[in-house]
């Protein structure tokens, strides 16, 4: 079986970049995709669905060193929801998003960081690296 998910919006925060006990490098960071959509009534309504990426290996160094806040990415990859409690003993649940392809929609100095001249696209080496 395969699933598959591509997903384009803004980044929603400056990515964190560690790694496993074993070297390997792993990338996170979030992205929102926004829908805008008009009600029966007329009224706009505007709509974002937040997803937890993560990136590995040489995906994830390229990422840390060119992915910043605010610019705009697509992220085609494999998504797994995850559901818990909240703080509040509200029900929450979050998307979690294993990167294998990035391409980069918008420079870096769009979203006020350095400069990149981008549209680039990265994939993962080998998928069946990834470890989940």
């Amino acid at each position: 079986m395969y699933q598959h998910i591509t997903i384009i919006g803004n980044v929603g925060r400056d990515p964190e970049m560690r790694y496993t006990a074993e070297g390997v490098g792993v990338c996170s960071f979030t992205v929102a995709v926004n829908k805008r959509y008009k009600r029966s009534d007329g009224q706009q309504v505007d709509k974002t669905t937040w997803f937890r990426v993560s990136a590995w290996r040489q995906l994830a160094e390229v990422c840390s060193q060119y992915v910043h806040k605010g610019m705009q990415i697509m992220v085609a990859g494999e998504v797994e929801a995850n559901a818990f409690t909240g703080n509040d003993g509200q029900p929450r649940a979050s998307l979690e998003l294993t990167a294998r392809d990035i391409k980069f929609l918008s420079r870096r100095d769009d979203a006020g960081g350095d400069s990149y001249e981008g549209s680039e696209e990265y994939a993962a080496e080998d998928v069946d690296d990834i470890p989940f």
